[in-house]
């Protein structure tokens, strides 16, 4: 035992330096870990084994589709987005470019289906025909959205739209992430430091005893890997507080914070993915956007209808039937081609009536906890294990490096 104290008293600075330089590993593993979760956005080596990419890019398509999963089955509803919008306060809103896009497309129409007999028309006349079909353009407008809003879940796919928003933005689905699980993310480094300086503790004591030269590198892998598999665990267990052995109180950190985490997530959401911007190409531009032409059409042919009863017969006469129905489709789809950018006009309006934010954020704290947990969780979920032994290669060769160390400077 003197030998153990007289060694201890010549070599205290080294042997003090053992859990210091465990604090350390613990915490320079959860940064990489950390930072291998989300880092790099792509494929950085040579495929197909020696390289990295970010676990959360990597499963960019599943991560996304389980976030929206969780968005879409337990937050919002496409019912939710469009049935707040008044679609008479839309027409109102979109009147103004409305009307100037309609002249024009009556100009194209008729310069192409009948050039001869409309350059002949006085202005006069000319103008009276654009006046009648902008006299009636915001009622069409109002029983369009009627018709949207009648059959929502055909002519929006709020997954599709969200799905793509996120592959397509590899950025933007690491934020969802990293915003939703900021201080998680820092509590797994600080425990780092923590954890790893405790278990240095004993390494120290081990090595003043035995001087085995593996048992540095054995405690260095055992720190990395305990480290990260403890701070996951106690980001999201237990579920509801719970005391440890009567000295102290734990709740899972990010179920704790699901008021905080609703907050923020429910801000980052409606300003990226569900705006009114992103809705609007949704439907007019998505998967679906053949049943909004569809509703278009019609729309048209009721106009045609209500306007052409009597003459008809003559406006097919002279253009002929086939010309007549391919007329119909060609200002069905010049009507479609303007709504985009028509209904930039909205947008301001559309943003304070859908409300996606507070929706969500109400939405996100009557979830029960296993369902808030799907949150974050699927971040972790995925290749975890390669996390976890990241950590532990990491603190085998930082014990490797100890070794050497001291028994450089002990000889």
């Amino acid at each position: 035992m003197s030998g153990i104290v007289e060694d201890f008293a010549r070599n205290w600075p080294l042997y003090c330096s053992i859990p210091v330089i465990a604090a350390l590993i613990g915490y320079t593993t959860k940064l990489v870990a950390i930072r291998m979760m989300f880092q790099p956005l792509e494929f950085v080596g040579v495929k197909p084994f020696f390289g990295w990419q970010g676990v959360v890019p990597k499963r960019a398509a599943r991560m996304a589709g389980i976030a929206c999963d969780t968005m879409t089955q337990q937050l919002i509803k496409p019912t939710d987005v469009l049935n707040r919008l008044d679609p008479e306060r839309i027409a109102k809103e979109i009147e103004e470019p409305l009307l100037a896009g309609l002249e024009e497309i009556v100009r194209v129409v008729a310069a192409e289906y009948q050039p001869g007999l409309w350059e002949s028309l006085p202005s006069r006349v000319q103008r009276l025909v654009i006046t009648r079909v902008q006299a009636d353009a915001p009622r069409m407008v109002a029983s369009l959205m009627d018709g949207v809003k009648q059959d929502v879940d055909s002519v929006f796919d709020l997954k599709d739209m969200v799905v793509t928003s996120l592959v397509k933005d590899k950025r933007l689905l690491n934020r969802i992430f990293q915003e939703a699980g900021d201080q998680e993310f820092k509590f797994i480094a600080r425990s780092g430091i923590f954890f790893g300086g405790a278990i240095g503790v004993v390494q120290m004591v081990v090595w003043i005893l035995f001087k085995v030269p593996l048992i540095m590198p054995l405690f260095g892998l055992f720190t990395g890997w305990f480290t990260d598999w403890l701070a996951l665990k106690m980001i999201f267990y237990p579920k509801q507080p719970k005391r440890y052995l009567g000295l102290f109180e734990w709740q899972g950190l990010f179920l704790k914070r699901r008021a905080e985490v609703s907050e923020s997530y429910g801000a980052l959401i409606a300003r990226e993915i569900i705006t009114p911007h992103n809705v609007i190409e949704a439907v007019l531009r998505g998967p679906a956007s053949d049943k909004v032409l569809a509703l278009v059409q019609r729309q048209v042919d009721a106009e045609l209808a209500q306007h052409t009863s009597l003459a008809r017969p003559l406006v097919v006469l002279a253009v002929g039937s086939k010309r007549y129905q391919a007329m119909k489709l060609r200002i069905s789809e010049l009507i479609m081609a303007r709504l985009p950018e028509t209904m930039t006009y909205v947008e301001d309006y559309a943003e304070d009536a859908m409300d996606i934010r507070n929706l969500l954020i109400t939405k996100m704290k009557e979830l029960s906890p296993e369902e808030f947990e799907g949150l974050l969780r699927p971040a972790f979920q995925q290749d975890e294990w390669i996390l976890i032994a990241t950590g532990a290669v990491l603190g085998f060769a930082v014990g490797e490096a100890q070794v050497l160390l001291l028994e450089h400077f002990s000889a």
